[in-house]
C-alpha cells in the first residue's frame, strides 16, 4: 500500500512515482493507493494516462466495505485507489485497512522525511525506536513512532520516504540499503550461519579480493567441510558480508577468517559488526581469545577493534605450518579477553 500526499508533492515527482507504480504493476506487485491530501479523482486520472489498470473504491478507508471492495479491485488485477487522509499519513484508520487487506508493505510518499540527528537512517527495528527517540534529535518524530506502532500492529515494514525526491520509490525497493527509513518488525539485518546454498554466493562474493590481494582461494568444497566455521550477514534476504572462525587441532586461539564485506555495502561498519560476531563465537565456545592473519587490513583490526599485533609464537603450530608454506608475509593481530 503507497500512501501519497499528492497535493503537498511537486508534479515531476509525482509522476515518476507513478510511472514507476506502473513498472511495479507489470511485474506483478498488488497495489494499493491511498490519497492523503488532494484529489482522489485528479490522482486516478494520472494513473489512467500512465496505462496503469486502476479503479476507485467508493468507500473510504474508515469505512467497513472498504477492505472487501479493495479486495475485489485487487482481485481483478487491477490498482485500487482509495482516499485514506484524515488521521495522518500512518494515523490508526490507515493501518487497520492495510492490516485487513494483510498489506506486506506499508509505503508514505511525504513531503517531509524523518531525519536522524539530522540524517536519513536506512533501517530501524521497530524494537527500538523507543530508545532511538530518547537518544537522537528526530524531525517527524511522530511518524516514527507511528511506523513502529504499525508494525506492531502486524505490517511487516513501514518506509517513509521524501515523496519530493523524483526516483523515490524505486530506489528505496529495489536497493538493499535504501533511500528512506525503513521501520521493520522481521529481521531486515542479521548475522545467521552459512547454508550450502549460500556457497557460490559467498565465492563470487571473495572472488574479487581474492583476485586483487593475490589471496589462497577457496573452492566449494572447501568450504563446505567446514560449513559451520562460517557466518554470512544478509540485508532482506541478500549475503553481504561474511566472517569465518577456524579452531585448530591440538588447541590454541582461532582464527577470524574470511572476512569480507560487498563493495556496495562497504564504510558501514559491517566489518566490525562481523568480526565481534566470531568474537562471540569464540567466547561461546571457550576460547579466551582469538587472531587474525592480515597486512592490508593491520589499521582496521589495530586501530578499530583492539586487537594488538604479535609475533608467529602465539598461532596454532597448524596454523604456523600453514602459513610457513604459503610463502605470505602475514602480520599476526590478537585480541584476548
Amino acid at each position: 500500500m503507497v500512501l501519497i500526499e499528492a497535493g503537498l508533492l511537486p508534479e515531476p515527482a509525482l509522476a515518476e512515482a507513478l510511472l514507476d507504480l506502473a513498472a511495479l504493476q507489470q511485474i506483478g506487485v498488488k497495489l494499493v493507493l491511498g490519497v492523503l491530501d488532494g484529489d482522489l479523482g485528479e490522482l486516478y486520472d494520472w494513473t489512467v494516462e500512465g496505462e496503469m489498470k486502476v479503479a476507485r473504491v467508493g468507500a473510504g478507508i474508515g469505512e467497513a466495505a472498504a477492505v472487501m471492495e479493495t479486495r475485489a479491485v485487487l482481485g481483478r488485477g487491477q490498482a485500487a485507489v482509495v482516499v485514506a487522509g484524515g488521521d495522518g499519513p500512518l494515523g490508526s484508520r490507515v493501518v487497520e485497512f492495510a492490516v485487513g487487506l494483510g498489506a506486506a508493505k506499508l509505503v508514505a510518499l511525504v513531503d517531509e522525511p524523518i531525519l536522524v540527528d539530522g540524517a536519513p537512517v536506512p533501517a530501524v527495528a521497530a524494537a527500538e525506536v523507543d530508545g532511538l527517540l530518547v537518544q537522537a534529535e528526530i524531525s517527524r518524530a511522530d511518524l516514527l513512532r507511528a511506523a513502529a506502532a504499525a508494525c506492531g500492529r502486524g505490517i511487516p515494514r513501514v518506509h517513509v520516504l521524501d515523496g519530493r525526491q523524483a526516483g523515490v520509490l524505486v530506489d528505496e525497493l529495489f536497493s538493499n540499503e535504501g533511500v528512506g527509513t525503513m521501520v521493520h518488525a522481521d529481521s531486515y539485518r542479521e548475522i545467521r550461519p552459512l547454508v550450502e546454498e549460500d556457497i557460490p554466493e559467498l565465492l563470487g562474493m571473495i572472488g574479487r579480493v581474492v583476485r586483487r590481494s593475490r589471496l589462497v582461494p577457496r573452492s566449494y568444497e572447501g568450504i563446505a567441510r567446514r560449513r559451520a566455521d562460517y557466518r554470512v550477514m544478509t540485508i532482506d534476504g541478500y549475503v553481504v558480508g561474511s566472517v569465518a572462525l577456524h579452531e585448530y587441532a591440538g588447541g590454541g586461539l582461532p582464527e577470524v577468517a574470511c572476512l569480507y564485506v560487498k563493495q556496495a555495502h562497504e564504510g558501514l561498519g559491517y566489518g566490525a559488526e562481523l568480526v565481534n560476531h566470531a568474537g562471540q563465537m569464540a567466547r561461546e565456545r571457550g576460547h579466551g581469545g582469538m587472531f587474525a592473519l592480515t597486512n592490508r587490513a593491520a589499521g582496521f583490526f589495530r586501530d578499530k577493534l583492539g586487537f594488538e599485533e604479535a609475533d608467529q609464537s602465539v598461532l596454532p603450530e597448524e596454523r604456523r605450518v600453514l602459513l610457513d608454506g604459503s610463502g605470505r608475509d602475514s602480520r599476526v593481530f590478537v585480541k584476548r579477553w
